[in-house]
């Protein structure tokens, strides 16, 4: 598992971490079952704070994409292969709305139904 941030970036370092585990899933790349790499693991790979890592972590369990537990770290949960399923659907209505000279900001405000 690759997780990179923008130190340059204006959206928050845990912000970024939790896309980059929520990209993966969404790919495939980590499916059910999967192990994270310890929040000290990937601290220390990506020169931030361990509390950074584990806010995003804490971030994920709480949308339902991470179940953490003492001593057994954190894992994918099986809402994984749902949110490959929704991704698969968002890149193809993405691609449609394109196709229609649809902007995301524009199919973004229908999808939120503003």
């Amino acid at each position: 598992m690759l997780i990179r941030i923008d130190p340059g970036s204006a959206t928050p370092i845990f912000e970024q971490i939790a896309d980059s585990v929520r990209k993966q899933v969404a790919s495939g790349e980590l499916a059910e079952g999967a192990r994270l790499p310890s929040a000290r693991d990937v601290a220390e790979s990506l020169g931030v704070n361990l509390h950074t890592v584990l806010h995003a972590y804490q971030v994920l369990r709480e949308e339902g994409l991470v179940e953490m537990r003492r001593g057994k770290g954190a894992t994918v949960t099986g809402q994984a292969a749902a949110m490959a399923s929704l991704a698969a659907d968002a890149d193809q209505l993405r691609r449609k709305a394109q196709a229609l000279g649809v902007s995301d900001e524009a199919l973004a405000a229908l999808i939120r139904g503003r």
